[in-house]
């Protein structure tokens, strides 16, 4: 509850008028004092009524890519049965603001009002709460309360199309690495049995040990695995609001939805795991519990934290997980000097594939076997790595 000026200004001179009129014997100033202070009281009664609103919102569509459009659809219902509602309200939309009349909206009826989503830039844009504030006619006091959770908008960077996809490589079991152009199923773990499963996939030893039906997962090791490291420390991209970052962000979109295309296993990661922005309140956490690549790309953010230790951190974690067999990672000029960190990652991952983006000249090849792709942006770098032709 906020008093406004003019009503702190009345407030005070109810308090002037009633002590001089008690303090000279002035029923006058008395009486003016009285209704002064009987305005400011009226006014609190108002503006402390609270209207009974439903306020749902859609977002149409609710992960776009960069530049393309979305629109917020919002419907506010009055759910009170005597009083209309007649509000000044407004719908927070990222760094905006958007007015949303609530006039004369009688009992059980609603009123719709859709906008745009900015999207010209990657992120993700919280959209609500919407804010009514309710005034009373003398605009003494203004109260201002909210409805609704704050639903997430995420805009992805922009893909650009790439014809080429890694064909991976299949370890035998003699340690040796080849090219496998057709499967080969092996032994992954156990998990319980549920309706639909294959009775000859039922691992019976593990049954009758632990008193339930196990069965067997397998997994199919020819496939090739791309793990997608984005370089998202603040060193690696230099400069206010740098490009490069945005142009790494492309690449890796457009490497993930490529793979995603061909039904190839992909992860992504992030040097600096928590560089992520994370939507606000309970509907964006619920969101954010189960996002996917893409929109972690949205989420990703600039980490300004200790960047030598993030990328140790970042390799050791890949050296000794070997999440994949092609590593593609991706960096800004700051990171040209870096690369030799990767040249240990060799023997974890056959083929490693490094995206430099906005480096003023040629970056090192950094060790033997990785494939060094310098590109100005994300279309530049599709470019360069359908023309790749070693992986």
């Amino acid at each position: 509850m906020g008093i406004t000026a003019r009503g702190a200004g009345l407030l005070v001179a109810a308090v002037v008028l009633l002590a001089a009129g008690f303090r000279f014997a002035y029923p006058e100033l008395t009486l003016l004092g009285v209704a002064a202070a009987g305005a400011v009281g009226y006014a609190l009664l108002v503006a402390l009524w609270r209207p009974r609103l439903e306020v749902t919102r859609r977002a149409d569509p609710d992960r776009v890519s960069r530049g393309e459009p979305a629109r917020m659809v919002l419907t506010v219902r009055n759910a009170g049965r005597l009083r209309a509602a007649n509000l000044l309200a407004e719908d927070r939309c990222g760094d905006r603001t958007v007015p949303v009349p609530v006039l004369r909206l009688r009992p059980g009826r609603d009123t719709t009002v859709d906008y745009d989503v900015p999207t010209d830039r990657r992120g993700v844009v919280p959209v609500g709460p919407l804010r009514v504030t309710r005034r009373d006619p003398l605009g003494l006091v203004a109260l201002a309360r909210s409805y609704s959770a704050v639903v997430p908008v995420w805009v992805h960077p922009r893909i650009h199309p790439l014809t080429a996809v890694p064909t991976g490589a299949g370890r035998s079991l003699d340690g040796r690495v080849d090219g496998v152009p057709q499967g080969s199923i092996t032994f992954d773990s156990l998990r319980e049995y549920v309706v639909g499963d294959e009775l000859r996939r039922v691992h019976w030893r593990t049954s009758a040990r632990v008193g339930e039906l196990m069965v067997r997962e397998n997994v199919d090791t020819s496939l090739p695995r791309i793990v997608v490291l984005l370089d998202n420390r603040a060193t690696a991209h230099p400069g206010r609001d740098p490009e490069s970052f945005e142009s790494a962000c492309e690449a890796a979109a457009s490497v993930v939805a490529a793979a995603l295309r061909a039904d190839l296993p992909v992860s992504l990661l992030l040097v600096a795991p928590e560089g992520l922005t994370t939507p606000e309140g309970p509907a964006g956490e619920a969101a954010g519990a189960g996002i996917g690549p893409l929109d972690r790309l949205a989420a990703a953010r600039l980490d300004t934290g200790d960047a030598t230790a993030a990328l140790r951190a970042a390799a050791t974690r890949l050296r000794r997980d070997r999440l994949g067999d092609t590593l593609v990672f991706l960096t800004g000029p700051g990171g040209r000097g870096e690369l030799g960190h990767l040249g240990a990652l060799r023997g974890a991952y056959p083929s490693v594939v490094v995206g430099v983006f906005g480096a003023t000249e040629p970056a090192p090849a950094g060790a033997t076997g990785i494939v060094v792709v310098d590109a100005a942006d994300g279309a530049a770098f599709a470019a360069e790595w359908d023309g790749v032709r070693r992986w």
